[in-house]
């Protein structure tokens, strides 16, 4: 019954286990600001990789610009070709942006919130959910685009639907391509997303609203071996150590990654870099956070069902009615008679062809020749040799080793009843 119980409490117990090891992979994957190399490239050998940049930094477009002309040549050193026959096909993508605050106003209300200026592919990185609308690209020739959240589109319009509308920032006027849906909960809230917020270029922040400067960088490339794409980042784009924090997303809620993290707790919120993460970013390292605890508590209760088959494999062995001698000779015994079968098989088969021959041509001769003692006899003499040839050799090995069997179990049973006798106990009472 005892061992009827732990079994239960450990099938219970790695049950636990699977759960949270299904929750922790699933809640990696629903971060989509996490996951660009996944859409990118559907072959799994794509690296996306995020930079953040202290305000003193001095990071500029240019500076992007200059490190993006770069790419190209590094990826042609690494025998890394666009193997695609679309013209409009790209091997790597990229997105900076920067953080501020810009006023924007309609005839009806005006607001100040607070911004993203975004360059290139920023929404590839950041599917945020549109309620109406499409998004815009940095990358545009026009920078009088911007996309408002719902929260700005109620104060602006008193209205969601105002994909179309034109706004006022700085007094330049701009079209709004779309509304989204700001991310809400006690992590988004902690992150910086309890204000109105808007996406408008980088060119607008800069000249039309107040600009921190650009202090994000992302690049979704392919990684011909592991470790290229960061470590090509790392060497490009980084400036100072204390300046620039690189983190590569692809692994980033990995099985390895989360025990890493264990290994640095107490500290990983020390932070000696004057960094101000995105919210995207600290809504990631949250999410850090409570995977590498499930992941703990997911050790945890995988110790015990482990801990139990050791005990139980222990007691069996200990109590086990063989030795390793006697599955020796078995794995042996087992292979002396599949070589003895394959000798017979050949030997039948070499001297088939002459007996097929002989039977064809007795056969044909006469059917009642088979008949005639003289050779009957002679066939049922060659038989009875070549059987007495062929298996006398493996009868005798094979009765040798039910003897040495025999023998070592009398040994077993005689031991058993001397310890029987000494424990003050009889064949009777057992």
């Amino acid at each position: 019954m005892k061992k009827i119980v732990l079994g239960i409490s450990g099938g219970i117990s790695f049950l636990i286990f699977l759960i949270l090891l299904f929750t922790t992979n699933y809640l990696g994957r629903s971060q989509l600001s996490q996951t660009a190399a996944d859409r990118w490239s559907s072959k799994k050998n794509a690296s996306q990789v995020s930079c953040f940049f202290s305000v003193g930094s001095g990071i500029t477009e240019d500076d992007i610009i200059d490190f993006e002309h770069t790419v190209d040549g590094a990826l042609v050193d690494a025998s890394v070709v666009q193997e695609s026959e679309n013209p409009g096909a790209r091997l790597w993508a990229d997105a900076y942006s920067a953080d501020g605050t810009v006023t924007i106003s309609t005839d009806k209300a005006s607001i100040t919130a607070d911004a993203i200026g975004i360059g290139g592919d920023f929404f590839l990185f950041h599917p945020v959910k549109l309620l109406y609308g499409a998004y815009f690209s940095g990358n545009d020739l026009m920078q009088d685009y911007c996309v408002i959240d719902e929260d700005a589109a109620w104060q602006l319009f008193g209205s969601n639907d105002v994909a179309g509308m034109m706004v006022n920032i700085g007094g330049i006027p701009h079209i709004v391509t779309g509304v989204v849906e700001r991310p809400d909960g006690r992590l988004a809230e902690a992150a910086g997303l309890d204000s109105t917020l808007v996406y408008v270029s980088c060119q607008t922040l800069n000249e039309l609203g107040i600009s921190h400067g650009i202090n994000h960088y992302e690049i979704v490339m392919p990684n011909p071996v592991t470790g290229f794409a960061v470590n090509y980042i790392r060497e490009k784009l980084g400036t100072e150590e204390k300046e620039t924090e690189i983190v590569e997303n692809t692994t980033r809620y990995s099985l390895l990654s989360r025990l890493k993290l264990l290994t640095q707790f107490g500290t990983r919120s020390m932070n000696g870099k004057a960094i101000i993460y995105p919210y995207w970013e600290n809504i990631a390292r949250g999410y850090e956070d409570i995977l590498a605890l499930l992941t703990l508590f997911g050790l945890l209760f995988l110790a015990w069902p482990v801990g139990l088959v050791l005990v139980f494999f222990c007691i069996w062995w200990k109590h086990k009615g063989w030795t390793m001698r006697d599955v020796r000779l078995k794995l042996m015994d087992k292979a002396e008679r599949w070589v003895e079968k394959r000798r017979e098989k050949r030997r039948k088969k070499k001297k088939g062809d002459r007996g097929n021959d002989d039977f064809e041509y007795i056969e044909f001769r006469d059917d009642s020749f088979t008949d005639e003692p003289g050779v009957k006899s002679l066939l049922k003499r060659k038989r009875k040799a070549r059987k007495e040839k062929g298996s006398k050799p493996a009868d005798e090995k094979r009765g040798a080793r039910k003897e040495e069997k025999l023998r070592r179990k009398q040994e077993k049973k005689q031991k058993k009843e001397e310890r029987r006798k000494k424990n003050g106990k009889t064949g009777g009472e057992l």
